[in-house]
């Protein structure tokens, strides 16, 4: 029943080698978000209506995404330590490139969030800096005042 009801879902599914991709809602750019359109996403194990986790996918470029960066990821503590992230975020780099023309992206971890960096190391990054945020940001005001960057390719 629950598989049935979860295939009536009419949102937009891509599908993955370890994970799809289930688009949930889109966030238009507006003055509230910065300018940054978003579209998040729900992280499910292949064909399945289990959900491991969420992600989002922000567009373009500008300073609040420098520090925020474009990919944005967290996993169920339940599904950690299976690369769900990291398989999440090559499904990201096609939905970015294809989708939406991006060429090029960053993505961005706390420097003591060992997992997240293994992620994006793997991912093949390429590390630009650590930087400490500015107190003006929205993840300063949350705590998070000092970034990894990361840049890739797409």
């Amino acid at each position: 029943m629950l598989f049935d009801l979860f295939n009536r879902n009419t949102n937009k599914r891509y599908y993955g080698e370890k994970v799809d991709l289930v688009q949930e809602r889109v966030e238009e750019a507006t003055l509230w978000n910065n300018y940054t359109k978003s579209i998040f996403y729900g992280i499910y194990l292949p064909n399945e209506p289990i959900k491991v986790g969420k992600c989002d996918l922000r567009l373009g470029m500008n300073e609040e995404l420098y520090y925020a960066g474009n990919i944005g990821y967290r996993i169920n503590e339940l599904y950690q330590g299976h690369h769900y992230a990291y398989y999440a975020c090559l499904l990201l780099f096609e939905i970015a490139k294809k989708d939406y023309g991006m060429k090029e992206m960053i993505i961005t971890c706390s420097p003591d969030n060992t997992a997240s960096r293994k992620t994006l190391e793997k991912l093949e990054g390429e590390f630009v800096e650590t930087a400490e945020v500015p107190t003006s940001h929205w993840l300063y005001k949350r705590g998070e005042t000092i970034k990894n960057i990361y840049h890739y390719e797409l």
